[in-house]
Parts: structure tokens; sequence; C-alpha cells
């Protein structure tokens, strides 16, 4: 017999970051099937979306059965399911059949927005699974690493977050990647060797040659992620990044950035490379820059009529900017 513990009946997926979502919905049904022991195996799960089950296929699969067959439930898309949905769902999750575990996936938004929080009145167990920030993304390296059993530096965690980008599946993927193809030794060096060309991708590669100065350099990298494909916002998000690093570097003044670092919550590496880059300006330059960077943001989430054209127009603006060219 099995020790493992069964997940609660109501279950319910808060968010719509994709990789946070299956992996949330698969610990639930693999805890489930555990919990059974041999015969987990052979526990059905049926998956359906909100909007497309009719009040009939809800009820039915939410209705007691005669032995109390364990079961799970996954509806997807609750956030657009009808009135006469939302209504039976709410209703079953509050006395759910023995053997049934209900899991709900809900965006936190939409026309059936209100549902979220009637599952947490009823007692959902609620995995978080939101977009992540940019900060979160840090913890969610170290988390994927961590779950390898591999510790990495502060550095070689933000190192793989500049190169590979926002998209989790990716970051995913280069720690796995990482922790296979070095044996768990991963340093800096390695994050680089593998991951040299992709920061230009990212976007990174572009921002840190236009606060340096180098306006060529900064325009070829731009044409190039943008034949790659690289997102208006991730492109004008690393611009900002690196404008808002200097401004707060600079304005700290001189100093061990060992010591720095606690106070201005970033790695002493990344304090040291923005010393280095703070030479070229002063507060009447990064301040403009700071508009620069903050006009981009509004312009590519759609205030500008070409979007390309902005991104080119902030990166060679910032890029004259340094030492007053």
């Amino acid at each position: 017999m099995s020790t493992s513990t069964r997940p609660d009946p109501l279950q319910l997926v808060l968010g719509d970051e994709e990789l946070l979502v299956e992996r949330a919905v698969a610990s639930v049904i693999g805890a489930v099937r555990a919990a059974a022991g041999p015969a987990g195996d052979d526990i059905p799960v049926s998956r359906l979306r909100a909007g497309d089950a009719s009040a009939p296929e809800l009820a039915e699969l939410l209705s007691p059965s005669l032995f109390a067959e364990d079961r799970v439930v996954v509806l997807e898309a609750a956030a657009e399911a009808g009135k006469d949905a939302v209504a039976l769902v709410q209703d079953a999750a509050a006395d759910l059949p023995e053997g049934v575990v209900l899991v709900v996936l809900h965006s936190g938004a939409g026309r059936a927005k209100a549902m979220a929080g009637v599952l947490q009145k009823s007692g959902a167990t609620v995995h978080q699974c939101a977009k992540l920030k940019a900060g979160e993304r840090v913890d969610f390296v170290r988390g994927e690493f961590r779950t390898a059993g591999v510790r990495v530096s502060p550095e070689v965690i933000e190192l793989v977050v500049e190169a590979v980008g926002s998209d989790l599946r990716e970051l995913a993927a280069a720690c796995s990647q990482l922790v296979a193809d070095t044996g768990g030794k991963i340093d800096a060096g390695a994050v680089q060797r593998y991951y040299s060309g992709k920061a230009e991708v990212s976007g990174f590669d572009v921002a840190d040659k236009a606060v340096t100065g180098d306006r060529r350099g900064a325009m070829e990298a731009l044409r190039w992620a943008m034949h790659r494909g690289v997102a208006h916002v991730l492109l004008a998000d690393a611009l900002a990044d690196a404008v808002h690093t200097i401004a707060r570097v600079g304005s700290a003044g001189r100093g061990d950035p060992f010591r720095m670092a606690s106070e201005l919550g970033m790695p002493p590496w990344k304090i040291k490379k923005a010393q280095g880059q703070a030479r070229g300006w002063d507060p009447a330059s990064i301040g403009e820059a700071l508009q620069v960077v903050a006009k981009l943001n509004a312009d590519v989430k759609g205030q500008a009529a070409d979007a390309d054209y902005a991104v080119e127009w902030a990166v060679q603006r910032v890029a004259s900017l340094h030492s007053g060219r």
C-alpha cells in the first residue's frame, strides 16, 4: 500500500504561464497515481475546455460513481466558461464526490474571473502559475539547478537569464543542457561557451554596445536580433535595464561592488560592469537616456506606428548620448 499523500480533491491552477501550468497539472496527476499505489497507472484522467463542455458533460464527469473510483478531471480555460458551466463547477467544487480530484485551470482574468475567488473560498489548493517578472526568472533558474542537484553561483544564474531570455521553456532547457553537458560543474565560462551567440538574440548585446557608445556595433547586433525575430518588447527591456542599471550604479558613486551589492540589490559582477560603463555618462545624458527608454517602452506596447523604427531610433539615440557624442 502506498504511503504517498493523496492531493486535496479541489486544485486551482491559477495563472497563464504555460510551463508552470503544465508542471502543476502533472504534479497533481502524479500525486494522485502515487497515492493509489500499483493501481495508480489505471486512474483515468479527463481533460476538457470549460467553454467547449456542455452542462450535461460536466455533470456526468463530476457526479458520484457507484464505487467511488478514483479519477482526475482537468478543466481547462475556466476563465472563459459560460454562466451555466461556472455555476455547475462552483456547486460541484463545494462538495466533490468521493474519489474525484478536480483540477481547474484559470488564468485569473476573463469573463469568469470571479470563479477563482469562489474556488479558493471552497478550500482549493492553489498553484500560482502567473507570468514571471524579471527578478522572478532568476529565482526560477536557481530552482531549476537546485532541482537538478547542482549548486551554481549567482553570477551563473544571472548570465543564464541574460543569455537565454525570458521564455521559461528555453530557460529550463538551458539549465538541463548545462547540467548534462558539464556534469554539474557549471561556471560563468561554461555559460558563455554554450550561449555566446545567444546574447545577441536576447537583446543584451545590443544594449551593452549602445550604452558604451558603440553605435555601429549596436545597430549591427540590432539588425541580427530583428532578423532572428526577437520581440520588440524584449529589445526595449534589455536597453531599459542597461540604462537603469548605469543610472543606479552611477548615482551610488564609486565603491567596492561586493559591499554595494546588498544596497543596490545586484550581483557584484553586474555592478562592476556598470561602473565601467558609467564612465561615459553624466547626470544630464543619463537623464535623457532614461527618457528615451521610457518612451520606447510605450512605443513597443502600441503607441508607435512603426515599432522597428522606434527601437532603431532609441538604440541610436542612447549610443549617441554616451560621452556627449
